[in-house]
């Protein structure tokens, strides 16, 4: 199968183009390389990447309609798309960049699956999207119109077009509620990464809300085995449908949670993360940061029910994996 995954250098597209490559699919890479981050990681995942000769890169903006039609022009049977503007923080200053990055290269996508036929259109959701919802576990079958970001009401805008487009023209979409993901070569934006290099620098770690957060951490290995899952299981139209669920419909139509259903106290993280590392980390309380959710917990259920498997791995095991890389990969 040949399968257009955009964000390819991005920490999650990099886990999935490995494991479709692993497996034996033809893989078109498409990624704009932005510096919202460390660029260097990006092209060191994309080196990796391009050392299969079953992978070919494209570099441009899922904007631009020239980089999007150039991808396409591959003929690529069905899409991952991963490519976004990340950050729920960075969103509350800069909206504009997930207007067009999350709205318009989104739109971008979904046209190209349209007029080319794509067989299945799998897209990253969030589960920011819950934002002020207060009932635990988050189920995809939950109402989910209070997002309390602009990245969460981006993703939530992601999953009306998809259906839009499931509806009026047929294009099979799935939707991920990913839960925050962490692994090795992990986002520098994100807590494992932030916790890892201050405790190895001595800094002060900053942690938000007094620590009285929750999260549902999940691990990108399984992430990924969950994304290939769900790619090669398209939805079909169902004529039975009668309403009433946000996460189906009568149209070819899904989402999905994917998460590790056990929350993580915040400071147990970072004991997993000193125990890994031999060191004691310098905390510093901090108060609640705009546009971050106390506590997530996903519903995964419907997950397990349609593919057989749910994320699982231990929280020492996942964060020792990621220790270790970023020790070798920065030499530390």
């Amino acid at each position: 199968m040949r399968v257009l995954v955009t964000g390819a250098a991005g920490f999650i597209g990099y886990h999935v183009c490995e494991r479709l490559l692993a497996r034996g699919d033809d893989v078109v890479g498409l990624d704009n390389l932005n510096d919202y981050y460390d660029v260097s990681l990006k092209e060191a995942r994309l080196a990796r990447l391009s050392r299969h000769t079953r992978f070919a890169f494209v570099r441009g903006d899922i904007v631009d309609p020239a980089a999007v039609n150039r991808a396409f022009d591959r003929a690529p049977e069905t899409v991952v798309h991963l490519a976004a503007q990340a950050g729920v923080r960075y969103s509350v200053e800069n909206p504009g960049a997930f207007v067009e990055a999350n709205l318009v290269g989104f739109t971008a996508i979904v046209e190209g699956c349209r007029h080319r036929g794509c067989r299945h259109l799998v897209y990253a959701s969030s589960s920011s999207v819950y934002g002020s919802n207060a009932k635990l576990p988050f189920s995809a079958s939950d109402n989910v119109d209070h997002p309390i970001s602009l990245y969460a009401a981006s993703k939530k805008a992601n999953e009306l077009i998809a259906h839009a487009y499931s509806h009026l023209y047929g294009v099979p979409s799935t939707g991920l509620r990913i839960f925050t993901a962490y692994g090795p070569w992990g986002r520098p934006d994100m807590a494992l990464f932030l916790f890892t290099r201050a405790i190895l620098q001595g800094a002060k770690l900053p942690v938000f809300n007094e620590g009285r957060m929750e999260r549902d951490l999940t691990y990108i290995d399984d992430i990924a085995e969950c994304v290939l899952r769900i790619l090669d299981s398209p939805p079909a139209l169902d004529p039975t449908w009668t309403g009433g669920d946000p996460a189906t419909s009568s149209a070819p139509y899904r989402v999905f949670n994917v998460g590790n259903a056990q929350p993580v106290q915040l400071f147990d993280y970072i004991k997993a993360i000193e125990k890994a590392l031999g060191r004691s980390a310098d905390i510093e309380l901090l108060p609640m940061q705009p546009g971050d959710i106390p506590t997530t917990r996903a519903d995964v259920e419907p997950l397990r029910e349609a593919i057989g498997f749910r994320p699982a791995t231990p929280l020492d095991e996942g964060v020792s994996r990621f220790v270790e890389w970023y020790r070798s990969y920065y030499g530390v």
